[in-house]
């Protein structure tokens, strides 16, 4: 099965130097004394303390009548511990360390003839232990050399990581092997945590800070999960044709998965193809939980994300912001990539930064900066004082009826009449939006003027549609559109917007079994016609609740909004902002049972966006313009694949 990575770093190779010559002249406690507002690496990451331990989680998900343990390998100061001193730790908590690697080279954990780790995945260990910090990376239950069994973002993924925090903090037991040992005790931290990490390991993030765990202090999730249904469903649409009990088995280590197969029943059963919303997926939305969250925030995603979609960071984002929490968002234009393969050095010293303010309490003004970092174009950065940006104001559009079928316009006031569309499994938002102009039988499109002012959409869209089926099911889409000529990043390209290249270079400390040096990266690019930069799905049998669908009655009306991703982009003056309403997205969700004409009702339709600016900014932009066929380029576009595998990875 194809695995989903992308993550490398960047420093010149005289980084390694310097840090060598800066620990031979400066002392630990001299160095923190001169630059109070940067820690700096002047710890040796050569003579680091490297350690297991397999800490208690208070369960028994192998039933084999002992409590599951967790292994977490360590990687800290030697100095501190000869100074009594007490670190902070920067933990990933993995289901990914043996079976599948981390970053753009799929690093694995490798151990001595002791069992101590010798090559920690990624950069995280060699940047930051010299810099005063320790590094843990856990194997999440079921995977590695942890005990138990893996659920996929339930109640044993998140308890394997938060264990290993409690224990960081004095209130969980930890021991010197997987079975006995003696107990051991982490008197070396002051127990300030912060938890980073790449899809799933970011969704662990989000999970552990939503039980509102003590001494965790920061997340950073990167491409994250915030809640599992909307990772398998959309709005009862399946997006993908497996299950959470697939991916379980997937990633969990083969002597698990005799004493597994139960957990793997339960996932199966709780988690039915019908997409009705059930318990199992109430325990994995870690959404609803946002008000228990006391870590601070930094939010990574992708605009162009097909495996994790933009809705996970949007319905995070706005349940974070309801209850206060202290936040910072990077928006790329990529897919799901690591920005560590996309901004490198900007980066790591935003990273760095945070990390410094969050868990040292270094007042370096990081929390005074600008929220949001938007990428406008392949490698142009803007950024927001707060995102969604200032001025943002949900403003409803009204689709039209045009001089062709199914092909009409896009304004502030309501409208009446009927557009009729057939769903061809056959085709994806790609033909629609090359079509915009054309009448075709699969779709409605309703587009603006070309624009006399930029408009900028900085959030999350909803779009409501009434529509009537002639069959009993039915599954609708809806795409929003940036019609005229770009350069953006060929996310739909295997590697999703970024080209690998053969050099390396260093960022950090290295050892002979753990370099710091990773291969580079750009950005690959695609000219293109068309953007879709926001889309939602959802099945019409759902119209009335999640929780149970049904068969729909031919010739009867049904009115559903559909959740569209997050996103934050600007439609240049000169193109056109369009809607497209239609059925099933070919490679995003699955079709429907039967294949259904929809006529939909245009009076009981509307789009509601995050205008910045609002209402008056979309007529001053579309003020003084008629409309026009699209150009000859609007035919371009790229085409979104399935993600390969399924793996949030």
């Amino acid at each position: 099965m194809p695995i989903r990575t992308r993550f490398t770093i960047w420093r010149p190779l005289v980084t390694a130097a310097v840090v060598t010559l800066t620990a031979l002249f400066l002392t630990p406690a001299a160095a923190h004394a001169a630059h109070p507002r940067q820690s700096r690496p002047v710890y040796s990451y050569a003579h680091a303390i490297r350690e297991s331990v397999w800490v208690d989680t208070g369960l028994d998900e192998d039933g084999d009548g002992r409590h599951d343990r967790v292994a977490a390998d360590i990687v800290r100061p030697a100095e501190p511990a000869r100074r009594h001193r007490k670190v902070p730790v920067i933990m990933d908590a993995s289901p990914y360390y043996s079976c599948c690697g981390r970053g753009n080279e799929s690093q694995l954990k490798t151990y001595d003839a002791h069992g101590h780790v010798v090559q920690m995945p990624l950069f995280y260990d060699n940047y930051f232990v010299p810099r005063g910090y320790a590094f843990v990376g856990v194997d999440l239950a079921g995977t590695n050399r942890s005990d138990g069994c893996v659920d996929v973002g339930g109640r044993s993924d998140i308890r394997s990581a938060k264990a290993v925090v409690d224990w960081l903090n004095g209130r969980a037991d930890a021991y010197s092997s997987r079975t006995g040992g003696t107990r051991v005790r982490a008197g070396w931290t002051n127990g300030r945590t912060g938890m980073i990490g790449k899809s799933w390991d970011g969704t662990i993030a989000n999970g552990v800070a939503a039980t509102g765990v003590k001494g965790l202090r920061t997340i950073v999730p990167i491409s994250a999960i915030s809640s599992w249904y909307d990772y398998y469903f959309a709005q009862g649409a399946p997006l993908y044709d497996g299950g959470p009990d697939e991916l379980a088995g997937y990633v969990e280590r083969d002597t698990a998965r005799a004493h597994c197969a139960a957990v793997q029943r339960k996932l199966a059963d709780g988690s039915p193809r019908s997409g009705d919303w059930t318990p199992l997926w109430t325990e994995r939305d870690y959404v609803e939980d946002a008000a228990k969250v006391r870590a601070s925030v930094f939010v990574v995603h992708g605009m162009q994300d097909l495996n994790v979609r933009t809705k996970h960071f949007g319905q995070w984002w706005d349940a974070l912001a309801k209850h206060g929490v202290e936040r910072k968002i990077w928006l790329s234009q990529t897919g799901h990539v690591d920005p560590f393969d996309y901004r490198r050095g900007a980066w790591v010293d935003t990273l760095h930064r945070w990390f410094d303010h969050e868990l040292l309490g270094y007042d370096n003004g990081i929390d005074r900066e600008p929220t949001a970092d938007v990428e406008r174009h392949p490698d142009q950065w803007v950024t927001s004082r707060a995102w969604p940006a200032p001025g943002t104001r949900a403003t409803t559009l009204h689709p039209a009826k045009g001089a062709q079928a199914g092909v009409g316009t896009l304004g502030l006031r309501p409208a009446r009449g009927t557009e009729t569309f057939t769903d061809d499994p056959r085709l994806s938002e790609t033909d629609w939006a090359a079509h915009l102009g054309t009448s075709t039988p699969e779709k409605a499109g309703f587009l603006t003027a070309p624009l006399t002012h930029e408009l900028r959409l900085s959030g999350s869209s909803k779009v409501t549609v009434t529509a009537t089926p002639t069959t009993t099911s039915a599954h609708l889409s809806a795409v929003l559109v940036d019609l005229g000529p770009d350069t953006i990043r060929d996310y739909a390209d295997p590697a999703e917007g970024i080209t690998t290249l053969t050099g390396r270079t260093c960022w950090g400390a290295s050892t002979a079994g753990d370099s710091a040096c990773f291969k580079e990266t750009r950005a690959k690019t695609a000219r293109v016609g068309h953007t879709v930069f926001s889309r939602g799905w959802a099945d019409l049998g759902h119209h009335a609740s999640l929780g149970k669908g049904g068969p729909l009655t031919p010739g009867k009306a049904y009115t559903i909004t559909l959740d569209l991703a997050a996103t934050d982009h600007v439609v240049p003056k000169g193109h056109r902002l369009a809607l497209i309403v239609a059925g099933t997205d070919k490679d995003l969700i699955d079709p429907p049972s039967t294949r259904p004409t929809l006529t939909v009702a245009l009076s009981g339709t509307s789009a509601r966006l995050p205008l910045v600016g609002g209402a008056p900014a979309f007529a001053r932009a579309t003020a003084g313009s008629t409309a026009a066929e699209p150009g000859p380029d609007a035919s371009r576009g790229v085409r979104a694949p399935r993600p390969s595998g399924h793996v949030p990875q």
